[in-house]
């Protein structure tokens, strides 16, 4: 067969094999007059694929330094990445794929979120959260954990709205952290609590404790912002007050036991190691809230990636994890000897109680957000521009 006739038996084969969607097959680009044919296919496809024009002129927000953002928005020894103070909800969560100083801070508890959302699924189908009050306790601190990380990241999303909405945000995540530490009492008052002190005084009103302890904290973390301005250094031992004292009066049961255990008085457990990594986790967290390393030691060069906060997220989350298969480890364990010798979870003493709380702790959230609300709405409207040219609060 001549090469003329191989050539036009391939376009002839072309022309019945023809796809719908290309209108010729791209291997005909290496035939004759293939190239200009497949050119003219993507100029057609080109004006057939039209984005609407609200996409195409979508932009990622501008950042700025330090001196050009309110003193309200600036964080210890974070020198840039900093997005503008009257951003749009929009601008927001576009902020979230564009690398900023706040950027590692919205991932490091949107991600968890799910894992913890899978973890809480997974029980579901394992356990009888409806009918089984024994559960009760583990399905209160489940959807606890869910709840504080999505918080938080929605927190750090738009808390760059305007300096009220960035209280505002603040407010709820403390609020949701503050119900966390209720979730650990919950589930510790009905699982973790040593042998000893089952049914004793403490066992009986850990839980109403533990709600006085929400409100404590949801209250003075939420005052403490106002003090942020004129008193940093106080407004930041008052918060970490505030998280420090729900923390350790949740977990006195289970340093009390892993004392015990460590004398010799019982034998060391799956369950007792994670707690015990959950411990060291803690007073991770708790030291990288304070300190404020490693950008304090050279400012400017962890704005983006690897200072306190981002690192803070990270050990609060493997934290909760190991605390989460402890509790889930002591409730299967120590099941038949607590059904025996403790108290069954009633439905006030776990749900009952979060309710309460929630109620109580979006009240308080509430009467310190009212007077941010009226003065946001009593001060002019200040539009949205490209440049930060505000001035410091």
């Amino acid at each position: 067969m001549s090469q003329d006739n191989g050539i036009g038996w391939s376009q002839g084969w072309a022309r019945s094999a023809r796809i719908p969607v290309f209108d010729y097959p791209v291997w005909l680009v290496l035939c004759r007059g293939g190239r200009a044919r497949l050119r003219e296919v993507c100029q057609r496809g080109r004006g057939a694929i039209r984005l609407p024009a609200e996409m195409l002129s979508l932009k990622l927000p501008q950042l700025f330094d330090i001196h050009q953002v309110p003193k309200v928005f600036r964080e210890d020894s974070i020198i840039s990445g900093y997005r503008h103070p009257r951003s749009s909800a929009l601008d927001c969560i576009l902020s979230s794929f564009q690398m900023n100083n706040e950027t590692i801070n919205i991932w490091t508890h949107f991600l968890p979120t799910w894992y913890f959302l899978w973890r809480f699924c997974v029980l579901c189908s394992t356990l009888n959260f409806l009918t089984d009050s024994y559960t009760w306790p583990l399905l209160v601190y489940m959807m606890l954990i869910c709840v504080y990380p999505f918080t938080s990241s929605c927190a750090h999303t738009f808390s760059t709205m305007s300096a009220e909405s960035r209280h505002i945000c603040y407010f709820f995540d403390y609020g949701a952290l503050s119900l966390y530490s209720l979730g650990c009492a919950i589930s510790y008052g009905y699982y973790v609590m040593p042998e000893c002190w089952v049914n004793s005084w403490l066992h009986q009103y850990f839980v109403p404790i533990a709600i006085g302890n929400t409100v404590f904290c949801t209250s003075l973390s939420c005052y403490s912002r106002f003090l942020e301005l004129q008193f940093p250094k106080r407004s930041k031992a008052l918060r970490t007050i505030a998280f420090v004292v729900p923390f350790i009066f949740d977990t006195v049961p289970l340093i009390y036991r892993i004392l015990l255990c460590c004398g010799g008085s019982c034998s060391p457990t799956g369950a007792l190691s994670n707690h015990c990594y959950h411990l060291l986790f803690a007073f991770l967290t708790c030291f990288l809230f304070t300190a404020h390393l490693p950008e304090r030691l050279a400012p400017g060069c962890f704005d983006y990636f690897g200072h306190s906060h981002q690192l803070f997220h990270v050990s609060a989350v493997v934290g909760s994890h190991f605390q989460m298969e402890g509790v889930i480890a002591d409730m299967t364990s120590r099941r038949t000897w607590l059904l025996k010798h403790g108290m069954m979870p009633s439905f006030l003493g776990t749900i009952g109680a979060l309710a309460i709380s929630l109620v109580i702790n979006l009240g308080i959230i509430g009467i310190f957000s009212a007077p941010l609300l009226w003065k946001s709405c009593r001060s002019p409207n200040q539009p949205h521009s490209s440049t930060c040219g505000c001035k410091e609060q």
